[in-house]
């Protein structure tokens, strides 16, 4: 094994991640998740996000040590998500991360979440292709990113102008009665469902939404769809086929997310699309997209379901890919920015 030895910190929202690289092989990934906690709200709490990521930081620090069989002196650097993310939350890890710096005496790297999610795919299917397009689907965003170098050039394309897809999932999944967090859920009970039963909406694929919104995404009107369909449908006294129905509503984000994707890469004239984030570990999402990029030509790459979802092993790559670029560290004062633009890759 070659390349920079690199601590990474995630605790952009529920997950306490810390994971470490060396190069492109991934040593540790230690991960503590909140989710329980935040179950019986239907939604992430925000400080308790923080507390969680307070009790949990230390212990993962020292479980993916163990994991890598390394000390914290043999690392060339720390990396951190600096954002975005839950403000509280992006603290605890950045604090975090410059007591590691200042105390062990090495370099600091504050960098984008998002460029992250992009980035950890390295330790499955090696280096990326440059230029990548990079489709991000999480519970906070929805993302068409043009990527020439992840480590300092990445471009938005287009986003989601309301509910993100996660989002549209956990809110979807309520309404159907399903348990939080919403996506698994949808994507389990879909298996047993008719995707054709009830033919909700597109959002922004008409003529004049793809004028003026090619490549963004909207799911909120989606949502609201299901739910007025499952009201009218209790209204009348009739059952919820709630497999057909989470299966229908699956299929319209599915479609909607790979056709933009497909086209931005045909437009762009991009032969590797990779797709991230938490959503990225839907089924049918892999597989609609598989099938779109195989007709297209597209070489398709998505992590495994474990690196899909936040995790410490991201920061740790992209944070060992700016180590081996040369990229200059970022300096101890670094923000937690929880609304940093995908744009900007390390503050």
């Amino acid at each position: 094994m070659t390349g920079p030895l690199v601590l990474g910190i995630e605790s952009s929202c529920d997950e306490t991640g810390v994971g470490i690289v060396r190069g492109h092989t991934l040593l540790a990934d230690a991960v503590a998740s909140s989710v329980e906690e935040h179950a019986r709200f239907g939604g992430v709490v925000p400080e308790v996000a923080s507390r969680a990521h307070l009790e949990a930081m230390v212990p993962m620090i020292e479980a993916a040590c163990r994991e890598a069989e390394i000390r914290l002196d043999d690392l060339d650097a720390i990396a951190v998500t600096a954002g975005p993310g839950l403000a509280g939350a992006l603290l605890v890890g950045v604090a975090a991360a410059k007591a590691l710096s200042v105390a062990l005496g090495k370099p600091l790297y504050g960098v984008n979440h998002l460029a992250a999610h992009v980035a950890v795919d390295v330790v499955e299917h090696g280096a990326l292709a440059e230029p990548t397009m990079a489709m991000l689907v999480s519970g906070g965003h929805s993302s068409l990113l043009l990527v020439p170098d992840v480590t300092n050039d990445v471009r938005s394309l287009g986003s989601t102008i309301d509910d993100a897809a996660g989002e549209a999932f956990d809110k979807v999944a309520r309404v159907l009665g399903l348990p939080f967090p919403g996506g698994p859920q949808v994507d389990r009970v879909s298996r047993e469902g008719n995707s054709a039963f009830v033919a909700f909406p597109r959002g922004l694929t008409s003529g004049r939404d793809m004028e003026r919104h090619r490549f963004d995404f909207s799911f909120s009107g989606l949502k609201t769809s299901v739910a007025r369909w499952v009201d009218a449908r209790e209204r009348a006294g009739e059952p919820v086929p709630v497999a057909d129905v989470a299966a229908s509503f699956q299929e319209a984000v599915v479609d909607v997310l790979t056709r933009k994707a497909v086209l931005a890469c045909r437009e762009y004239g991009v032969n590797d699309l990779l797709i991230g984030g938490g959503v990225a570990a839907n089924t049918r999402l892999r597989a609609m997209a598989q099938e779109r990029c195989d007709t297209a030509g597209i070489r398709l790459r998505v992590p495994r379901p474990g690196l899909c979802t936040d995790n410490g092993a991201m920061v740790a790559a992209l944070g060992a890919a700016m180590v081996a670029r040369g990229r200059v560290p970022s300096a101890l004062d670094l923000p937690a920015d929880s609304s940093m633009p995908v744009t900007l890759v390390q503050v």
